[in-house]
């Protein structure tokens, strides 16, 4: 057990000390150009992973409260892989994903309490005197990778988008959300290796019944 908690624990330590960087030291909209691909703009959502959003108030309160029984649920589940011995690959693929769904759920459950707001061109202060922005499980996910690698506009003859202008890759993401995107993406390429095939033929097994070839000769 102590591989997969190892890895949740430096997702979530890297995860949160740069949101709490970003939070105390850059107003909302600032950003840094790293590089002509790579910028780091501070952005916060109320929604879901990479910036999407999920209906008001009562929409944030249901994402919260879904996010924490889905965590609950997948803490379970790692346990039971770490339990049956499950591939060291698989229970790799789920920690990652529980480690950046736990970091996200963080915000929406307590920065709203422990920041100031980063609205208004202000720098959020932590722990403020006349306390935080909003309540328990409204907090906004704090988000800072911003990858703008090709922009330009669809040709007019393109089906729907004619004319229009594209930027790839749009959505602001954190590390949570790329630990997320690397568990699934370890998922989808790994499968075979997560899930052997069962049901292989046993030693001195028949091929078509399952009866042992008793007298050891080929069939």
């Amino acid at each position: 057990m102590k591989r997969p908690l190892l890895l949740i624990f430096f997702v979530l330590l890297a995860d949160q000390l740069l949101k709490i960087w970003i939070k105390t030291n850059m107003y909302l909209g600032q950003e840094y150009q790293i590089a002509p691909w790579f910028i780091i703009h501070f952005t916060e959502n109320n929604g879901m992973a990479f910036g999407l959003e999920f209906g008001g108030s009562y929409g944030k309160l249901f994402l919260s409260v879904f996010r924490i029984l889905f965590v609950s649920g997948m803490a379970w589940f790692l346990w039971t892989l770490v339990r049956d011995k499950a591939s060291s690959l698989y229970v790799t693929v789920v920690s990652l994903v529980f480690a950046g769904a736990v970091g996200n759920i963080i915000d929406s459950v307590f920065y709203g309490m422990l920041f100031s707001s980063s609205e208004y061109g202000g720098i959020a202060e932590m722990f403020p005197p006349e306390g935080g922005y909003a309540g328990f499980l409204h907090g906004k996910v704090v988000d800072m990778f911003y990858f703008p690698i090709i922009s330009g506009h669809f040709p007019e003859w393109f089906p729907l988008w004619g004319g229009e202008s594209f930027l790839f890759f749009r959505p602001v993401f954190n590390i949570a959300d790329a630990s997320i995107s690397c568990g699934v993406i370890l998922w989808m390429l790994f499968q075979k290796r997560i899930y052997p095939e069962t049901g292989t033929k046993q030693p001195g097994e028949h091929p078509v019944n399952g009866q042992g070839n008793e007298a050891g000769a080929e069939i």
